[in-house]
């Protein structure tokens, strides 16, 4: 019985992204399709990254899946609502349809009734082996943790899945299914160097409010780091990447580990420049040496916020300061650093945003990001906020981001904080320089304040 493997993001709907030009294989799928080779079940993936909508129904027409597993999360949710619908047609043969990703979790019901046949909650390989034998076999689904479906009118969820405990069992991603060559020459082309991504562990045990753990769970689990260095050894002999960005939450979250993958690097000869993500309090001066000395060259250090209030009010268990020092020695080291700042938080106050600004100046990071807050279902923002939603578009035109909520002020205010921030930070860094750019980012600074006022 036939079955594909697919997603529904595409570069060329993306104008964003366009102007980044930084994409990623999707390596969730890839590490499912992997898992079912393990156990002799051939499969297709079609990566629609670099193609259109229309290639990729003509892909499906011509192959003509029995089962198609689609994988959707907050950003390709609505594209994947018109794929489903589309599938489910005379003209497709109505095939099974499959989904699985962060976004089926705690929106089984609006799923269900698009048309897709089943859903697999949480990690994919084990559920999706098990359904497709079921599927192959006129099995009993019932007997199948992880997954809903609807049945008689009604809709069935199984015992959740156990977590996936011995990563080191799983095979690497199937990356030989798609064009790894479309990446490479895509970051090559817009950035003169090319990247690529490893995953290292899975679920993350901290507890910040507004981030989803719908796929991995509040856990650690992670890959031996002999077993990391190998992929990183096999990526560097087979692809030549010139950096690998970790995908994982908390890079350093085990200093044991972050030892022995220094050691695992160096002994494999499997140095390629990488970046990773992690917590503050899980650096200090001789994991940065580590880190350098493996070959990092980036390190982003969650922040959120410059007030320390607005950080407890996320339960993100750290301080602000050690944040600062913590991003301040990176950049002594050599090493460039990133943040990411969330504005708009309930209670976030203008005094708060001050203090974010201030906080940008002394850290100085090498790049930073700024997001505007948005409750993502399932979360602990989302449900405290429950109560308080005043904008909830249509389920099937929309994404979580299109949520919005009671503020301190409304939306539009911080529509122009972000601009205010961004403009006040990028001055205190042009000023040394006394440039006409200095005087246009304050000239930007002053006039996004006014309008602040005018949306407060």
């Amino acid at each position: 019985m036939s079955i594909l493997f697919t997603h529904a993001y595409y570069l060329s709907d993306d104008p964003k992204e366009q102007k980044i030009m930084k994409p990623y294989p999707p390596l969730g799928l890839l590490y499912v399709s992997a898992y079912l080779l393990s156990k002799n079940i051939p499969n297709t993936v079609f990566d629609s990254t670099f193609y259109t909508k229309e290639e990729q129904l003509t892909f499906i027409l011509d192959k003509k899946p029995k089962i198609i597993c689609i994988y959707t999360n907050l950003m390709t949710k609505i594209e994947v609502v018109k794929l489903i619908k589309i599938l489910k047609t005379e003209q497709f043969g109505y095939p099974t349809i499959i989904l699985g990703g962060p976004d089926v979790t705690y929106n089984i019901e609006n799923y269900l009734k698009t048309g897709a046949d089943f859903l697999v909650i949480g990690e994919g390989e084990e559920t999706t082996f098990e359904l497709y034998n079921a599927i192959r076999n006129n099995g009993n689904f019932h007997d199948i943790n992880g997954i809903s479906f609807i049945e008689n009118e009604q809709i069935i969820q199984t015992e959740a899945r156990a977590k996936f405990r011995e990563l080191d069992e799983l095979p690497l991603p199937n990356r030989e299914a798609i064009s790894m060559l479309k990446y490479l020459e895509t970051w090559k082309n817009n950035h003169g160097k090319s990247s690529m991504t490893i995953s290292t562990q899975r679920g993350c045990p901290y507890t910040c409010k507004w981030c989803s753990t719908a796929v991995y769970g509040q856990s650690y689990r992670r890959r031996p780091a002999n077993l990391v260095a190998q992929e990183m050894k096999m990526l560097k002999d087979t692809y030549n990447p010139d950096a690998i960005w970790f995908v994982d939450d908390v890079f350093t979250i085990s200093h044991k580990w972050l030892t022995a993958f220094h050691e695992e690097v160096v002994k494999q000869n499997a140095q390629i420049p990488f970046e990773c993500i992690t917590r503050a309090e899980r650096l200090n001066d001789e994991i940065l040496q580590l880190l350098k000395e493996a070959g990092c060259f980036r390190i982003w250090i969650g922040a959120e916020s410059g007030s320390q209030k607005i950080i407890d009010l996320m339960d993100r268990r750290v301080d602000v300061n050690h944040v600062k020092k913590m991003i301040q020695d990176t950049n002594a080291l050599g090493i460039e650093t990133g943040t990411f700042i969330m504005l708009g938080y309930p209670g976030e106050t203008e005094e708060d945003i001050h203090t974010t600004v201030q906080y940008l100046k002394e850290a100085n990071p090498t790049h930073y990001t700024i997001t505007i807050a948005y409750p993502i279902k399932g979360t602990s923002l989302y449900n405290e906020i429950e109560d308080d939603i005043t904008i909830r578009p249509n389920w099937e035109t929309s994404t979580d981001r299109d949520i919005d909520f009671k503020r301190t002020y409304s939306r539009k205010y911080y529509n122009y904080a972000v601009k205010k921030v961004v403009n006040e930070v990028e001055f205190h860094r042009a000023i040394s320089k006394t440039s006409w750019k200095a005087f246009k980012l304050k000239t930007k600074s002053i006039l996004a304040t006014g309008l602040m006022k005018l949306y407060k």
